[in-house]
């Protein structure tokens, strides 16, 4: 019994150590894959997918505000 235990366990270590490197590995070309995608849409340009949108910035907004500002007076 101690002979079988003693097989059992180092092979439990290496199915363990592979089933780690293969999630490691396929998580690593998922992020690849995904950046890469990402590059391209950006390089493709197009408006309306997976981008966003930025709002006006604090320098639009305050110049906005002055020019209503001064449109007042």
């Amino acid at each position: 019994m101690e002979g079988a235990a003693s097989l059992v366990l180092p092979l439990i270590g290496v199915v363990a150590v592979a089933a780690a490197t293969f999630y490691a590995v396929s998580f690593t070309e998922l992020r690849e894959k995904s950046f890469r995608d990402l590059d391209e849409a950006e390089e493709k340009g197009s408006g309306g997918g997976g981008g966003f949108r930025s709002s006006a910035s604090s320098r639009e907004r305050r110049a906005r505000r002055k020019a209503e500002k001064e449109a007042r007076k």
